[in-house]
């Protein structure tokens, strides 16, 4: 009845021609920072602005070509008014509340912190003023960003609403603003959309979090099994080493094992597919969640990747290093002897480095194919070529590139029994290699893609009880 009712006075607003004249005009309720930008930028874009204010004298900080008025007065100049105050406010409305009737309220209020109120502010709105038509927009859009004029990374406009004709409306108004509009629906939407400006980073927090502890973990087990034990055993100082040869070990360790806990989610999702005998069945949440921030892990390794490329590249003009090359060189000299070439060490040393170089161009792919301006510009099975095929060789290049560097260093004495981290790092690599290898099997991978098409194993209970049906695969 309430929707009928809000439908009506729309219709009736929009039938009335003195309206309809007015619809260049936008009327503001709200003096503060995002009111007065909201305001600067529809004046550039050629619409009128009618501000409504407590104090209408004071006006020195609105822009230049907009009305200051009275709420009740300002309400009567426009079809389409901007609610620029906290929902705290919201009673002042209730002035102008007959002069609402058939209006299109647009609420741009967000809330200090999530679930701060039992319902959202805009379907609060609605049940103060049932006779208006609510639209929630621009509370996505920050102050900066309308000031810019959209060149920032803020454009993309979150809207809706219940009544298509008003959301409509304010689309129009964002694609005049230089914005784009995303409709997500009906006001029941609201609280989603509120709560969106409240999120710091969600599907980056796993990510660091784990990064951060492998580093700190690895650190620490480098620094015991290299400075510490040198320092105990042989009485020699070589903390100097920790800023960056330790660096540089923990860097590409904690980069391989991220990049391989970027693949070991899609591998077990297809076992469990198949142990499932069905696609219809929900993962388990804490797999859901980890699939959803692949994107950000495999940022995350990238990023470490490239902080080992830098090291590895210092690596020559570090005094260390100069002064053990100088001294070997010195004693070459003194002994009057020179050392063999030994053609295993170069096939070693070359294959080491050309597989790495190979490893990260294909790790600087993905990353860039990772990019939204990049993924929107090629179709899916292309991303997923990229992102799933050249994913896994860029892992096979990158676990390759450790077992070249690590060689035969797992044949020497453990220092404290505690094996070369290389080879911890390998661990999580492996496995996802090795899965990936049985999926990719022409049994399994047939088995695979059945069920992704639709086709469910039944249970043997039914296929005991001589049930037809379930010889047949289900396609949906």
């Amino acid at each position: 009845m309430q929707e009928d009712m809000t439908s009506n006075s729309f219709a009736m607003a929009m039938s009335d021609p003195s309206l309809q004249r007015k619809l260049g005009t936008i009327c503001i309720f709200g003096t503060g920072d995002f009111g007065r930008s909201l305001g600067m930028r529809l004046l550039q874009a050629g619409y009128g602005v009618v501000f409504g204010s407590r104090n209408p004298k004071n006006s020195s900080l609105l822009p230049k070509g907009a009305q200051v008025l009275t709420h009740k007065e300002a309400a009567q100049t426009s079809m389409i008014i901007f609610v620029a105050v906290h929902r705290e406010n919201y009673d002042f409305l209730r002035q102008a509340g007959g002069d609402l009737t058939g209006k299109v309220l647009v609420d741009v209020s967000n809330n200090l912190k999530r679930n701060q109120y039992p319902e959202s502010n805009a379907e609060h709105l609605n049940h103060l003023f049932p006779a208006a038509s609510v639209v929630k927009a621009f509370n996505t859009v920050s102050a900066w960003a309308l000031q810019s004029g959209g060149l920032d990374a803020n454009r993309q406009v979150l809207i809706c609403g219940d009544n298509d004709e008003a959301k409509q409306m304010v689309v129009d108004i964002a694609h005049g603003l230089g914005l784009t509009a995303l409709d997500k629906g009906s006001l029941r939407a609201a609280g989603e959309i509120e709560d969106y400006p409240l999120q710091l980073f969600p599907l980056w927090r796993l990510p660091v979090a784990v990064a951060t502890g492998l580093i700190a973990a690895f650190f620490f087990y480098v620094l015991t099994r290299n400075v510490i034990y040198t320092a105990v055993t042989d009485g020699k100082d070589i903390s100097f080493r920790i800023m960056v040869s330790l660096a540089n070990k923990v860097f590409p360790i904690v980069s391989l094992i991220m990049l391989g806990l970027c693949y070991l989610p899609g591998v077990m999702a297809g076992f469990l597919q198949l142990y499932n005998g069905t696609k219809y069945r929900r993962f388990p949440d804490w797999l859901d969640k980890w699939m959803l921030c692949r994107k950000q892990l495999g940022l995350v390794a990238l990023a470490l990747a490239s902080l080992h490329v830098l090291y590895t590249l210092i690596i020559p003009f570090r005094y260390y290093v100069r002064y053990r090359v100088n001294t070997w060189v010195i004693l070459q000299i003194k002994e009057n002897k020179t050392e063999p070439f030994d053609n295993t060490l170069a096939w070693r040393t070359d294959s080491y480095f050309s597989i790495g170089i190979l490893g990260y161009g294909l790790y600087i792919l993905l990353g860039i194919t990772s990019l939204p301006s990049v993924s929107n510009a090629i179709n899916w099975r292309e991303f997923r070529f990229v992102q799933s095929k050249l994913g896994h060789l860029t892992l096979f290049l990158c676990t390759l590139h450790t077992f070249l560097y690590g060689w035969d260093k797992f044949l020497r004495p453990y220092k404290w029994y505690l094996p070369p981290a290389y080879m911890l790092a390998l661990v999580v690599p492996c496995i996802v290699l090795v899965l990936k290898f049985v999926l990719i099997t022409p049994c399994v991978d047939r088995a695979i893609t059945r069920i992704r098409q639709g086709w469910e194993r039944k249970p043997a209970e039914s296929m005991a009880n001589g049930d037809p049906k379930s010889k047949r695969p289900l396609m949906l």
